[in-house]
């Protein structure tokens, strides 16, 4: 009893100590914070679709999502720290009812003097310099390791993280002294934007792990991010057709505008990390890492016509692979750019030449403002693909495909409306809303525009509005899916102006939250499963890697009662095992199928491998023998099988290295056959 009782004197102590010492922090919440604290807790509590008890668990699943926001790769708090911390692990969710955010500020003052302590090493560190000729590794995945134990531990994982970079930049022929002037740059930025720090961003940072604590698309945006707010989430930037974000040290391609000079390239792609940028086709590089996200879009946008170069890192490449230079020509992005395209793939199967045609969508639109002023030739997904497909009819196509990989949703109703294009009438989807009501959306024009054979094809980038017309069209048996598992969104969001429920003059912000659920026809969520194509391809990502359910506190599948509906289409289980045993012997004996797998496979391996070498010549040899390949690849001739894909002589060109659109065009092919 009397060592328990010295052992909890002590405890008593440390903590006392730990509180004093974290009271004289310079950041401290004003009565708007703990105002608007607890007005965001009764307005997600009462208001957001599952309606959260505030309770220890959620607390917390908020404390973690507040380190993570503040140290994502555990490179700046010690294991000694998340002790300490842990006072309010189950504290956060009682301390947002009533305002208090005294633990959120301590927290961020002790992630602040930890900071400052690693900018002190990173000098000292590149003082020292490194030695390349060490056999020594470096673990990319910087997550996956526990806290540091002690100090030393720590100062041995940012001597190798500087030395990676270190090294990064050597192999790009960069002088040691630009090496250490480069690295110094980025901490040098990085230690300017946080100084910058103030009580609202604290705040933001609180409040959205909070929010991220419910589910991943609620969040509270501060009236002083508005701006990285549309460049995130909104607009696309008008230079290149792209959203960004930040992560960690890097901005991260967050998402492709269709239409916009990124997506024409075809060379850069979501998650794809932008290093440094550079100004016409002679400019230097400017190295962009640690800088914030406002300051590299200023770099990034310029006037229509004129060259910006990216030196990126390619997300599918994994964490050893060079950096790639993309040149890209800036330009505005215009609905017309955004619309769906078609083109024809002809080629002999069997004996027989079929002509399938294929139409992209790279987003459900709506132009609402011409449809509200009564233009009977406004634009929408569902008038131009219905004036498509009546073209490619007129080319006496035998099948068609509608192409929704890499379609992120959009326009709700026009999923509805294209769902109605190829059934006579019937529910496209459900939506069950916060009081739990649900509405049915229908197609009740009792007319089926196309009723040939049909492919849609998908992968994990297809989202939202894209599953709920891709599920359908598979529940009502009308067309056949293909590809890998969508990404699995399936819920509504809301966007509220907090000065509605808090009576201050200034600006408050925002809060977005999920108010609704999207369901299929028989009654299964979209959310988190997404839908499962019934042709399933390759995939460059593994469950959990990419998609919904690799989100932290993703809401549940779950499912209603089935909409009343009648199967229109004559896809049986009969029929999709037919088409997955010729798929099949085509996997094994098509040489532009074998390619494509193999090359899926080896950039798995690459994604997977997250230990590198930090051995110079180690290195170079690595990157010398991955440039080789992809220099053998580009000069190889397109694969060719005996059943050639090949051009249209009056369609637009079909693009040569896409053997999965190929492959689909050949069990479009193949439902013709077999029927």
């Amino acid at each position: 009893m009397r060592h328990a009782s010295r052992l909890t004197f002590a405890l008593v102590f440390a903590l006392l100590a730990f509180s004093m010492r974290l009271s004289a922090q310079a950041y401290q919440p004003t009565l708007k914070h703990k105002i608007l604290a607890a007005k965001i807790a009764s307005i997600l509590s009462q208001n957001h679709y599952e309606k959260p008890e505030l309770d220890d668990s959620l607390s917390a699943e908020m404390f973690e999502r507040y380190l993570d926001a503040l140290d994502y790769n555990r490179i700046y708090f010690l294991q000694s720290d998340i002790q300490n911390f842990s006072i309010y692990r189950y504290s956060f969710d009682d301390d947002m009812k009533v305002g208090n955010l005294t633990g959120c500020y301590e927290l961020f003052s002790v992630f602040k003097e930890r900071f400052d302590e690693r900018y002190a090493y990173v000098r000292q560190c590149l003082a020292q310099g490194f030695d390349f000729s060490a056999n020594e590794t470096f673990n990319a995945d910087l997550r996956a390791q526990p806290w540091a134990s002690d100090r030393a531990e720590l100062d041995d994982r940012w001597r190798k993280l500087l030395k990676n970079q270190a090294l990064e930049l050597k192999l790009a022929g960069k002088s040691d002294s630009a090496i250490a002037a480069t690295i110094q740059s980025r901490y040098d930025v990085q230690k300017r934007n946080l100084d910058k720090y103030n009580s609202d961003d604290v705040f933001s940072l609180y409040v959205n792990a909070f929010c991220a604590a419910i589910d991943p698309h609620t969040n509270y945006l501060a009236p002083a991010n508005a701006d990285n707010f549309k460049i995130e989430m909104n607009l696309s930037l008008e230079g290149i057709g792209a959203r960004l974000q930040t992560e960690n040290e890097y901005t991260k391609v967050f998402e492709i505008v269709p239409g916009g000079p990124a997506h024409k390239s075809k060379q850069l792609h979501k998650d794809d990390k932008i290093i440094a940028v550079a100004q016409g086709d002679t400019g230097a590089f400017v190295d962009v890492v640690g800088w914030r996200i406002d300051d590299v879009v200023r770099l990034i946008r310029g006037p229509k016509g004129t060259v910006v170069r990216l030196s990126v890192i390619p997300a599918s490449e994994g964490v050893n692979s060079p950096p790639k230079i993309i040149r890209l020509v800036r330009e505005k992005v215009n609905l017309e750019e955004q619309a769906a395209k078609k083109k024809v793939l002809s080629f002999k199967q069997n004996g027989k030449l079929y002509k399938i045609g294929v139409i992209s969508i790279p987003n459900f639109y709506m132009n609402f403002e011409e449809y509200q002023r009564g233009n009977p030739n406004y634009r929408s997904t569902t008038r131009d693909v219905k004036k498509l497909i009546g073209e490619l009819q007129q080319e006496k196509i035998d099948g068609l495909i509608i192409d929704l990989r890499n379609n992120g949703g959009g326009a709700l109703p026009e999923a509805v409306g294209l769902t109605g294009l190829f059934v006579p009438s019937g529910p496209a989807v459900q939506v069950r809303n916060l009081d739990g009501s649900i509405e049915i959306m229908k197609d009740e024009d009792g007319e089926t525009f196309y009723s040939g054979a049909l492919g849609i094809m998908v992968n994990r980038f297809s989202a939202s509005a894209s599953e709920i017309f891709a599920g359908a069209i598979q529940d009502y048996k009308r067309g056949v899916i293909i590809g890998e598992r969508t990404f699995g969104k399936g819920t509504v969001q809301n966007l509220t102006s907090l000065n509605r429920y808090v009576p201050l003059k200034e600006p408050l912000g925002d809060l977005k939250f999920t108010v609704a659920k999207f369901y299929r026809i028989t009654g299964s969520s979209t959310q988190l499963r997404g839908v499962s194509p019934d042709i399933a391809f390759p995939s460059l990502y593994r469950d959990g890697e990419v998609g919904e359910d690799a989100e932290p506190n993703a809401m549940a599948w779950d499912e209603i009662a089935p909409a009343s509906f009648s199967r229109y289409g004559s896809v049986t289980p009969k029929l999709i095992a037919e088409l997955q045993k010729k798929h099949e012997a085509r996997m094994k004996s098509n040489e532009e199928l074998r390619e494509y797998v193999k090359d899926i496979e080896e950039l798995k391996q690459r994604r997977a491998n997250k230990i590198i070498s930090l051995n110079e010549a180690i290195r170079k040899a690595e990157r010398d023998e991955l440039e080789k390949k992809r220099l053998a690849k580009q000069k190889k001739p397109d694969a060719k099988s005996k059943d050639e894909i090949s051009e249209d002589d009056d369609a637009p060109s079909p693009s040569p290295n896409d053997a999965a659109l190929n492959e689909a065009a050949r069990i479009v092919a193949d439902m013709i056959g077999v029927s």
